[in-house]
């Protein structure tokens, strides 16, 4: 089915709900599909005869499977939209689908493009969830432009191969030695921004929805954004009270590493106190006046995205490591979700 300019396999969901018998069904979806929840249910209504019902709540991925709580109100069965799973994670509370939304664009036109900013001739090919399903096309037109291109196989939180996650750049990791640099498909400045700190190579970046081209625009980018986090390590030398955060979701749980950053903090003589969340927000943060830094070791993408929200310094658990002496500014890497 064709929704917002995404195709979405509703037809395999009707299928997975009818073979199995299940009838009262939760739906979640990330922010920029919610407005289609309507027709999906309309849809997978006429199909199935079930009962369905829409979750309101943010849904950042497939590391955010539905609550258990959903049981509470009878529900059967989620399918969650628009992403794909994490293969590292097989329990689920209540049995899930994913159903990942794909975006078909012009190949031949997207790859013309980007062939006058291709300077190297070994070119690592990257993109998100939405868009994998293309990249075996780009590459094929590259190689016959004589281009050598790789498609990197993540580890276990990667479903698809060239797929990277905000949280786990490895599927670009494991080909950075074989090549000069990176072409990602997609849209937004983290994930190529995250793809040049944790590579350290140059990284070119296509949007398949406006064709628009970044290169330049995304080191300046780099460059500030590692200014921010140096600002944050500085402003945080005086720190004596530390919050460490975990994340309940069930694929952004690391309290083995909180306990771990808790025992470093100690030998340095300072005070940490373990605090759990599920939906993070520095609103839900300012009643912790004692705090005088917090370390989140959920989501990589809280300290770094929302951290001018914050009026208490937020820390990766590498940038702490950096302000007790355990690591060197020049050893800074991006902080990732790793198997």
């Amino acid at each position: 089915m064709k929704i917002s300019n995404y195709d979405i396999d509703l037809e395999k969901a009707s299928e997975e709900i009818k073979k199995n018998g299940y009838k009262n069904i939760v739906l979640q979806f990330p922010e920029g599909l919610k407005s289609s929840a309507t027709k999906v249910i309309d849809y997978l209504h006429g199909k199935t005869n079930a009962d369905f019902v829409v979750s309101a709540d943010p849904c950042y991925g497939a590391c955010d499977p539905g609550l258990i709580e959903f049981k509470k109100i009878g529900i059967d069965f989620i399918i969650q939209i628009g992403h794909l799973p994490i293969p590292s994670i097989k329990h689920f509370d209540i049995p899930t689908m994913f159903v990942n939304a794909y975006f078909d664009f012009d190949v031949k036109k997207l790859s013309e493009k980007i062939m006058p900013f291709l300077k190297n001739k070994k070119i690592g090919l990257i993109s998100t969830a939405q868009h994998v399903h293309l990249l075996k096309q780009i590459r094929q037109y590259l190689e016959q432009n004589q281009f050598e291109v790789f498609i990197g196989k993540g580890d276990d939180r990667i479903f698809s191969d060239g797929q990277i996650l905000g949280c786990n750049f490895t599927a670009a990791s494991s080909i950075a030695d074989k090549v000069d640099m990176f072409l990602f498909i997609g849209s937004g400045n983290f994930h190529p921004m995250g793809l040049i700190l944790s590579t350290k190579k140059p990284v070119i970046a296509v949007d398949p929805y406006t064709l628009n081209v970044k290169t330049d625009e995304l080191v300046d980018t780099k460059d500030m954004i590692l200014k921010q986090r140096y600002g944050a390590i500085a402003s945080s030398k005086d720190a004596k009270v530390f919050g460490i955060l975990v994340g309940l979701k069930e694929g952004q749980k690391r309290i083995e590493l909180a306990n771990r950053l808790k025992k470093i903090l100690a030998e340095k003589n300072k005070k940490a106190y373990v605090i759990v969340m599920n939906y993070f927000s520095p609103d839900f943060l300012q009643a912790f006046r004692d705090v005088d830094c917090f370390v989140s070791t959920a989501c990589p993408r809280i300290a770094i995205d929302d951290y001018l929200q914050y009026k208490i310094p937020i820390l990766t658990p590498i940038e702490l490591e950096i302000l007790l002496g355990y690591k060197k500014w020049d050893d800074y890497q991006f902080d990732e979700i790793l198997v």
